[in-house]
């Protein structure tokens, strides 16, 4: 038997074990597999007469499972010989499947996102209320139940900022860049914060390793050259906001950093 003829065997042999688990699409999904897989191999009389079996055990299997008959009321028809028909009912029950999976998975975001919403609330509450200890409980508990998600953690060192815990927002921002390490806004958001905390080189080597990554991004020079400014090193800022300036010709605070820094530069 060839390789494609024993996936084939493969795939309707795992059918039963899909509607078991209530992987519909996954078993619908087989049978077409395993139905094309046919098609296009040659096949010996009683090779095509095993895999018409195989076939009607299979469309009897879909047919006759309850869960799945909520889904698609529909019945397949199977006859030997007839598979490119019974192809054609599989797609339209693949399609109506894929539409519920789409719309299971819909209903399973909105539900994460409306846990993750509530969890910030309770960590803002605790903040609004300066209960600093149970905020980060609640935050790191939010965390914990969400690993990976940098954009949470971007969130989270934000409200930190606004409260006052700067130390806290470094630390969240750190772990997102460390998720995502391409996300040059996290870069921009910690060299504010560190900056504000007026450790400046860490401030500067963040910015320093976001340049590395991306060279077009005029805010992140100009943030740069506020650095610079809190720092008094005049020659860098005017560097710096020189660089915003020429991606963005337009941008009004760049030129005004630029020409403050040349002027203490005697220019």
């Amino acid at each position: 038997m060839s390789g494609e003829l024993t996936k084939a065997r493969q795939k309707l042999a795992g059918i039963n074990a899909s509607l078991k688990m209530g992987k519909y699409m996954t078993a619908a999904q087989a049978l077409n597999d395993a139905i094309v897989l046919m098609l296009s191999a040659p096949l010996l009389k009683n090779e095509r007469e095993e895999f018409a079996q195989m076939l009607d055990t299979a469309v009897y299997s879909l047919n006759n499972h309850k869960e799945l008959r909520k889904f698609y009321p529909l019945l397949l028809h199977y006859t030997p010989g007839a598979e490119k028909k019974l192809l054609e009912e599989l797609y339209e029950m693949r399609k109506v499947l894929q539409e519920d999976v789409n719309e299971t998975a819909q209903k399973d975001l909105e539900a994460l996102e409306s846990k993750k919403r509530e969890g910030l609330e309770r960590g803002q509450k605790h903040l609004d209320e300066q209960q600093f200890d149970e905020a980060r409980q609640a935050f790191d508990r939010l965390t914990g139940e969400f690993p990976g998600d940098a954009e949470l953690k971007a969130d989270i060192a934000d409200r930190y900022y606004k409260a006052g815990l700067n130390q806290d927002a470094v630390g969240h921002l750190s772990q997102a860049i460390n998720e995502s390490p391409e996300s040059i806004h996290l870069y921009n958001r910690i060299g504010i914060v560190l900056r504000k905390m007026q450790d400046f080189e860490s401030a500067e080597g963040y910015y320093r390793r976001a340049l590395g990554i991306c060279q077009t991004d005029e805010y992140l020079f100009f943030n740069l050259g506020r650095l610079y400014y809190d720092w008094q090193k005049w020659a860098k800022m005017a560097e710096a906001a020189k660089m915003a300036v020429a991606i963005n010709p337009n941008f009004v605070e760049a030129k005004k950093l630029l020409a403050f820094a040349q002027k203490k530069l005697g220019g």
